[in-house]
């Protein structure tokens, strides 16, 4: 039994309790280790608004950790018809690539924008990749710095370019509801490779399209 089977057994209708066969198939013993954690925490975890929810919290667990169950191989899909002819000035850009992650010192969550360009060389990528690579990276217990240094990381492995350029905004919870309690708090993290860094007039143009460079 898979992440991707159990979600969509959901998708199908499938009824509550086999749903909660495949999850404990998946998460051995998570759900009782929620109940466990609600009655430390001081709830009572059998009154009626808590049956559930560790079925529930467990069933989530497949959306918001679903980074350490999905495929690379579905985000590797390359095209290089004609693209040696691009320009060096040419940037592929996808911006405000909104996306949620874990904070993995308080388990909290983050969220924000992502913005990706790079400079082909002989490859693009078809740009729902993207999406999918920084969703890939994102759906897991996280930090932001260590998220902008995979996307780029995983971009330059698998395209080979010229340059590439990440660059994400995001909102801590763990700032914002405990510890400081900073409502307008964002942090930035980036990431620069080959002309895209080395190149002024180009990094320039990557931090234009984004807006950052006013």
């Amino acid at each position: 039994m898979t992440a991707e089977e159990v979600k969509e057994m959901i998708l199908n209708g499938a009824d509550k309790e086999t749903i909660k066969k495949a999850l404990e198939l998946i998460y051995p013993g998570a759900m009782q280790k929620i109940k466990e954690l609600l009655a430390i925490i001081g709830d009572n975890p059998d009154r009626e608004g808590l049956k559930d929810t560790p079925y529930r919290v467990v069933k989530s667990w497949l959306e918001i950790y679903g980074g350490y169950k999905s495929n690379t191989s579905k985000l590797n899909t390359t095209f290089s018809d004609n693209i040696g002819d691009v320009e060096d000035s040419q940037i592929v850009m996808c911006k405000d690539i909104d996306f949620y992650s874990t904070c993995e010192h308080h388990m909290i969550p983050f969220h924000g924008y992502c913005h990706i360009g790079y400079l082909p060389d002989k490859k693009v990528i078809g740009v729902s990749k993207l999406v999918r690579i920084v969703e890939h990276f994102a759906k897991r217990l996280q930090i932001q710095e260590k998220l902008c240094s995979q996307i780029a990381d995983y971009i330059e492995q698998t395209l080979e370019p010229k340059g590439v350029g990440v660059i994400i905004t995001a909102e801590h919870l763990c700032m914002k509801a405990r510890g400081v309690r900073n409502a307008t708090s964002k942090m930035v993290t980036s990431q620069m490779r080959g002309k895209i860094r080395t190149q002024i007039q180009t990094r320039e143009e990557f931090l234009t399209l984004i807006g950052l460079n006013k």
